[in-house]
């Protein structure tokens, strides 16, 4: 069997142009999508992932506003900036790119941010409505597999989805998410993590396998039934001498081997991680449209 690779990329695009489609109607209306970021000190992933998101925002049509602190700015000073794109209303989502350099902040700076304005969906007020199925902006990444799924023709109505990975981020979101009633849920669904005894014993049951442990070959060849479809969210460094940086990208998955046994699976890189920016500008979108009044 060889697997039908599912990508990220392409649902991605096909999204985006989507987005910029309603982004311009709500533009005609007077109303132009904007997107706060606040990003403090100068890692580069973070920095990368910062200037991903302009250019994914200026390409939509939305508009987009970033200010940069330095690694030793203080908790107040953090506030303020987030203070002043609450207040701001050409600013309808608002993201505070995590890790910040002082991880003891982050909680105090993710409630600081306006729930009407959490496009990252990780406000607590976020998190308990979504908890509870109510309306609410739903985490990205998440979400991005949800509409993997659906877009390549794999329903989770019925289906045994077993999620292995606990993380705030998610894990327990996507659990919550897919055990839920509507089109993106109604699966039954098993939650594992890296100390789960015997894990294979869950994921050769599964119909979906999700790894988001955050640790290379969590899944392998044997843990996987032929058939299933395996989402990897997992993105991981490992040395590579062949390669110019001295690394590549690989996921939580055996690729090459689980590859050659399901159903479907999604590339490292190249598979979910698009999927976590358009999500974010979805999230921006649908703010704009609720501040303006539908």
């Amino acid at each position: 069997m060889t697997a039908k690779i599912l990508d990220g990329k392409a649902i991605a695009e096909q999204m985006r142009a989507e987005i910029k489609v309603e982004t311009a109607k709500l533009k005609a209306r007077g109303v132009t999508p904007g997107l706060g970021v606040l990003l403090v000190g100068d890692n580069p992933a973070s920095r990368s992932y910062v200037s991903a998101k302009e250019k994914a925002c200026t390409e939509a049509g939305m508009y987009s506003e970033e200010i940069r602190l330095p690694a030793t700015a203080t908790k107040a000073q953090i506030l303020e900036v987030v203070h002043s794109f609450n207040k701001n209303p050409k600013i309808h989502g608002v993201l505070v790119q995590l890790p910040l350099p002082d991880a003891k902040m982050e909680q105090a700076v993710i409630e600081a941010i306006d729930p009407a304005k959490d496009v990252d969906g990780f406000h607590p007020v976020s998190v308990g409505k979504m908890m509870l199925g109510l309306p609410t902006y739903l985490p990205c990444t998440p979400h991005g597999v949800l509409h993997i799924l659906k877009r390549s023709g794999y329903a989770t109505d019925g289906a045994h989805v077993v999620v292995v990975g606990r993380s705030n981020i998610v894990g327990r979101p996507l659990v919550n998410m897919l055990s839920q009633k509507g089109e993106l849920g109604n699966a039954t669904v098993t939650m594992c993590h890296t100390r789960t005894k015997d894990l294979a014993k869950y994921t050769l049951q599964a119909d979906i396998i999700v790894a988001a442990a955050g640790r290379p070959k969590t899944i392998t060849a044997d843990m996987v039934r032929p058939g299933a479809v395996v989402i990897d969210v997992g993105v991981n460094r490992v040395a590579d001498p062949a390669t110019r940086s001295g690394y590549r990208l690989v996921g939580d998955v055996d690729y090459a081997p689980v590859a050659a046994k399901v159903a479907a699976i999604t590339p490292v890189p190249g598979g979910v991680g698009p999927m976590t920016i358009t999500m974010l500008l979805f999230n921006t979108l649908e703010s704009a449209r609720r501040m303006a009044g539908g």
